[in-house]
C-alpha cells in the first residue's frame, strides 16, 4: 500500500481542530475518506438482541458512555482513470431529527478542492438517509453533472417502494424520516439511476457488489490496483461488529442476514489482509481485520502524515 503522492489536497481548513479527510493510494487509484460528521445515537442501537449487561460491559471496556455516543459518518471519494467516484453522500440536513453535527460532506469536499461537477459517478451502498441526504441539500443537484451516473442495487430501489421496518429498532422519528428521504431521492434522481443485480464495475478496479442484509440491496465497493485492495463496507460493519458480529444493529432491516453478511465479509478480509473502511467506524476508518478466537479484531492503520 502506497499512502504517498495522492493528487488530493490534504490540508485541513483553518476552522478545523482535527482533519476531516484522509488520503491514500490503492495502487494507481486515489482514495479519500471524508467525514460527514457524527450522529449522536442511543447505545441500544448497537445491539438490541444483546443482554443489557453485556452491552454495558462492552461500552465500559471501550471507555464509551452508557446512554448515547457519537457514531462516525464517513464517505469515500475514488479517482480511477478518468472517473471521479463518490461513494455515499452523507446525511444532508434534517432539522426535525436534531443532528447538527452531521451533514458536513459537501462543504468538506469543497475544502478538499473537489468540485461537485467533477464527479462522474456516484455509488450508493443503500438508501438510508445518512447515505443519500447530501444529494438533497439545496443547490447540490444544480452543481452536479447532468450525465452523472448513480449506481445502486436494483433490489434496494424495489425495497424502498414499500419498506419493511418490522425488524428494526430505531429511535422515534427515524423510520418516517428514512421513508420520506428515500422517496424524495428516487423522485429527484430516478432518471439518473443505473441499477445492477449483483455486481457492477464502476471504473477500472472499482466494483460494487450487493450483499443484502442491512437492507435488501445493501452493497459494498471494492477498490483494487497493483496488488493493493480496500473495501468500503457501508453499514455491513459497525464498531461493535468485530468482537460481537452476531449483535443486531437497530438499523438493520434483516438482522439475522446482516450478521451472516458481516461474518462472511470479516472472514474474507481477515484471510486476504485487505483494508476495510466503513461508514460508522471511527474516522478515518482505515484498517484491517484479524481473527480473534471465534470473533474478530479491528486493526487500524498507522496514520501516514
Amino acid at each position: 500500500m502506497n499512502l504517498h503522492n495522492t493528487s488530493y489536497p490534504v490540508s485541513s481548513g483553518p476552522e478545523e481542530l482535527v482533519p476531516s479527510r484522509y488520503a491514500l493510494k490503492i495502487g494507481e487509484i486515489d482514495v479519500l475518506v471524508v467525514s460527514d460528521g457524527v450522529l449522536p445515537l442511543p447505545t441500544t442501537m448497537l445491539a438490541h438482541n444483546a443482554a443489557p449487561a453485556e452491552r454495558a460491559a462492552w461500552l465500559h471496556d471501550m471507555f464509551l458512555p452508557q446512554d448515547a455516543f457519537d457514531w462516525a459518518l464517513n464517505a469515500v471519494m475514488v479517482r480511477s482513470g478518468d472517473k471521479t467516484i463518490l461513494i455515499d453522500a452523507g446525511l444532508g440536513s434534517d432539522p426535525n431529527l436534531h443532528l447538527p453535527r452531521a451533514g458536513q460532506l459537501i462543504k468538506r469536499l469543497e475544502a478538499a478542492g473537489i468540485d461537485l461537477s467533477a464527479v462522474t459517478d456516484l455509488v450508493l451502498t443503500h438508501l438510508h438517509m445518512d447515505h443519500i441526504g447530501g444529494l438533497l441539500v439545496d443547490g447540490v443537484k444544480q452543481r452536479l453533472r447532468k450525465d452523472l451516473r448513480i449506481h445502486v442495487a436494483a433490489a434496494e430501489v424495489r425495497f424502498w417502494e414499500a419498506p419493511d421496518f418490522s425488524h428494526t429498532n430505531m429511535p422515534q422519528g427515524f423510520p418516517d424520516a428514512l421513508r420520506a428521504t428515500a422517496k424524495r431521492f428516487v423522485k429527484e434522481y430516478g432518471s439518473q439511476l443505473r441499477t445492477f443485480d449483483e455486481t457492477q464495475e464502476i471504473a477500472p478496479g472499482v466494483i460494487a457488489r450487493r450483499t443484502g442484509g442491512h437492507t435488501p440491496g445493501h452493497s459494498v465497493v471494492r477498490v483494487a490496483s497493483g496488488g493493493d485492495a480496500l473495501t468500503f463496507a457501508g453499514d455491513a460493519v459497525f464498531a461493535v461488529g468485530f468482537e460481537q458480529p452476531d449483535w443486531h444493529n437497530g438499523f438493520e432491516h434483516d438482522p439475522e442476514e446482516a450478521a451472516r453478511v458481516r461474518i462472511h465479509l470479516l472472514r474474507e478480509l481477515a484471510e486476504t489482509g485487505e483494508m476495510l473502511v466503513a461508514t460508522h467506524l471511527p474516522f478515518p476508518s482505515v484498517g484491517r481485520v484479524a481473527v480473534d478466537g471465534d470473533a474478530f479484531r479491528w486493526v487500524p492503520v498507522f496514520w501516514d502524515y
